[in-house]
């Protein structure tokens, strides 16, 4: 292992430097978490910025506000055996991943952050995150947080993974805290981890993550229900089934606004395209929308998929919603909606129980208007997630500093 880099001068007695790593091998979640929670956190504190770490390969075609800024490690991708390879430099994934390794040291090292937080993987893609995390130990300057989100996988599964990579290990020794972002009460994504009484004492449960619309809001004139298979990767299997409905279904209202998302294959799009062409408007669709919380806004009902990040949007923007998850390679997304559903937050459209049919979707569509809005059911602290992250972060800042006055 490299001699560990000595830390240049403190930050400590300066603005408040924020940094979150996401490794981001494909799609879309890791990013907007660690964007939400940079854009609240220097919205909070107008002295602090916000660095965030990210692979995502679209990191670019988002918005960041002023104070908040990106560095894009290098892409990659998983195959269908389950293996890693770089996606554009045509290294093997082990040079890619000990770049992607040195670029992270490399960042800490001169912007010098006073608190890190780390977005679901303890030790990073394939360990990438150990070396600095070594560093940072040793240094002791830098307060360490592991985000998590409300779920992760079922429980026999997240162990064996966790095992697999060290991941409880390293949560023990180097995160000052753990932060779920959600709430105990629907789900502990830390079930079935042997997790040490003291890291579990380390653990807050912050609510979801709020999410709110840029700018003003705009009547909506023409009625729509929005479909949001989240990055799209995955997504064929629903805008098939949406796009079905509108075709069996000559009556089926309202419109519906299709955003597919950036990483569906381009030829599963033109087919969709097509289809969406010979529905006369009833149906219209883009390929991406950096800003997609406008079009929750003004949506009447919403039919997706059940990753954190639309789930969030969902209950933000107080929208009826019926949720098609995904099972595979995780039951993340089914186990969140399960919950949903159960405590009648929203509607889950299930394979086995409902059938992944046209006419299961024209009914789910029909059915919206009658379901009970999110905000029906009370749930405390439900969407406390922000306002508990900023008061995390100005006591972990309060603390850093007192230790650096020592």
């Amino acid at each position: 292992m490299p001699q560990a880099m000595q830390p240049t001068q403190s930050a400590a007695s300066g603005a408040p430097r924020i940094m979150l790593y996401s490794h981001d091998t494909f799609g879309l979640g890791h990013l907007r978490r660690s964007r939400a929670l940079a854009t609240a956190i220097t919205a909070a504190d107008p002295e602090a910025s916000a660095l965030i770490l990210t692979g995502s390969p679209v990191a670019g075609r988002f918005t960041f506000p002023r104070r908040v800024d990106h560095i894009r490690l290098p892409g990659v991708t998983k195959r269908s055996d389950g293996s890693y390879v770089s996606t554009t430099l045509g290294m093997d994934i082990e040079t890619t991943t000990n770049l992607r390794a040195g670029l992270i040291r490399s960042a800490i090292h001169e912007y010098r952050p006073d608190i890190l937080i780390v977005d679901k993987e303890p030790t990073g893609f394939r360990g990438e995150l150990m070396p600095s995390l070594e560093d940072l130990g040793q240094s002791g300057r830098t307060r360490i947080v592991l985000g998590l989100r409300d779920v992760l996988d079922e429980p026999e599964v997240l162990a064996a993974e966790w095992t697999r990579k060290g991941a409880v290990e390293a949560t023990e020794r180097f995160f000052h805290e753990i932060w779920v972002y959600g709430l105990q009460s629907i789900y502990d994504p830390t079930q079935g981890l042997p997790l040490s009484a003291d890291a579990r004492s380390r653990m807050v449960w912050t609510g979801y993550l709020r999410r709110s619309a840029p700018g003003r809001d705009v009547p909506v004139t023409d009625p729509y229900i929005l479909i949001t298979p989240g990055g799209g990767g995955d997504g064929e299997a629903l805008v098939d089934l949406v796009l079905q409905a509108y075709e069996q279904d000559p009556g089926l209202m309202p419109r519906a606004k299709l955003v597919y998302g950036p990483f569906l294959s381009g030829d599963r799009r033109a087919q969709f395209e097509a289809r969406v062409a010979r529905l006369g408007g009833r149906v219209t669709a883009v390929g991406f929308e950096s800003e997609i919380e406008s079009l929750f806004a003004g949506a009447q009902g919403v039919i997706c998929m059940g990753g954190y990040n639309t789930f969030c949007e969902v209950l933000s923007f107080d929208k009826r919603a019926v949720i098609v998850p995904r099972t595979v390679p995780r039951l993340e997304q089914w186990i969140r909606a399960s919950r949903a559903e159960g405590m009648g937050l929203v509607r889950m459209l299930d394979e086995t129980r409902d059938g992944m049919t046209a006419q299961a979707m024209i009914a789910a569509i029909r059915g919206l208007p009658a379901q009970p809005l999110p905000s029906e059911t009370f749930v405390d602290g439900l969407l406390d997630g922000l306002d508990c992250v900023n008061r995390r972060v100005r006591a972990l800042l309060d603390r850093r500093q007192s230790c650096a006055a020592e």
